[in-house]
């Protein structure tokens, strides 16, 4: 079992910010900005590729609900999702970064080359 299924049975405390029976928020451990949620879908779907729309449709709502509580809806946010290795997935459960409270700035990885792969 995953941490974040963890964190949803309840094995795991986290931080909640809101909750319905198919999402879960809470605060990063690990922020990256001074406000860092992540939503997850309580279901276990390893990532974006493997969601269905319908996962995505009903995610939607919920984290603009949760952006609104929590007023990041008025100045702007982020949004990241990971998906695999080189996407920088470290936990393999689909889960939606959610940044904000101040300016971002976008800094890519210093070792990526933008011409790879290309």
């Amino acid at each position: 079992m995953c941490i974040f299924c963890k964190i949803v049975d309840g094995e795991i405390p986290s931080n909640k910010v809101l909750e319905n029976e198919k999402f879960l928020a809470f605060h990063d451990i690990n922020p990256a900005a001074p406000i860092h949620i992540l939503v997850i879908p309580k279901e276990h779907i390893e990532s974006f590729q493997e969601a269905d729309s319908q996962t995505i449709a009903e995610m939607t709502p919920f984290i603009q609900e949760l952006c609104s509580k929590i007023g990041l809806d008025k100045n702007g946010y982020r949004l990241i999702t990971n998906i695999g290795e080189d996407g920088g997935q470290e936990v393999k459960h689909l889960h939606i970064h959610v940044l904000g409270g101040g300016k971002l700035i976008w800094k890519h990885y210093q070792e990526s080359d933008p011409h790879k792969n290309i």
